[in-house]
């Protein structure tokens, strides 16, 4: 089972892998999400969930794209269930559901399906593509629908060239901050 602390060991060793086949880091990807979120509420569970919506990506020991090889590496569920024990269910189900938020708002939305980037665009196929209307009827229904939705629109927006944290170290600093203040508000 993996640790609070081992989460920014995550980040420190695996964290300037290039995220997909994006202009950012996984680091600079987690970094930016989380601070769409801490900017648009002041949810400490959320923001969390936005700083480690893709740690699923980083357990894993390979560093190529996934996408790029046909495969869907489930890096929500994993996410989830390392997550639910440290964070609370919360935080893992706005993780768990950030995937099928992205497939959900491109049965909604034709709009957004036409911005996703390339790599959205291949991991979208490989996760079961839209939804079906019966699917997206479930999903909305579900507790951490909406907070996974906005959660995905950070995701996409957080892939900007250039948008890194001044200091990694201090930023990896407030990631523990938020994971020990989040834990303790299970206790």
């Amino acid at each position: 089972m993996i640790a609070i602390p081992d989460i920014a060991e995550l980040f420190r060793a695996r964290g300037s892998r290039r995220y997909a086949d994006e202009p950012v880091t996984q680091l600079e990807h987690a970094w930016q999400t989380a601070r769409y979120a801490r900017e648009a509420t002041d949810d400490s569970e959320l923001e969390l969930a936005g700083w480690l919506h893709d740690i699923g990506h980083l357990l894993i020991e390979d560093d190529g794209s996934p996408t790029l090889r046909g495969l869907d590496d489930r890096h929500e569920t994993s996410g989830r269930l390392i997550l639910a024990p440290l964070f609370g269910q919360r935080v893992a189900e706005i993780v768990g559901l950030h995937v099928r938020a992205k497939r959900y708002l491109t049965k909604v939305d034709p709009d957004y399906l036409r911005r996703l980037s390339g790599d959205s665009m291949r991991s979208l196929a490989l996760q079961g593509g839209p939804m079906t209307a019966e699917e997206a009827d479930v999903f909305i229904c579900q507790p951490a629908a909406a907070d996974a939705l906005a959660l995905r629109r950070w995701d996409d927006a957080a892939k900007v060239a250039g948008d890194a944290p001044t200091c990694v170290d201090a930023s990896l600093h407030d990631l523990q901050i938020l994971m020990r203040h989040v834990a303790e508000l299970r206790s």
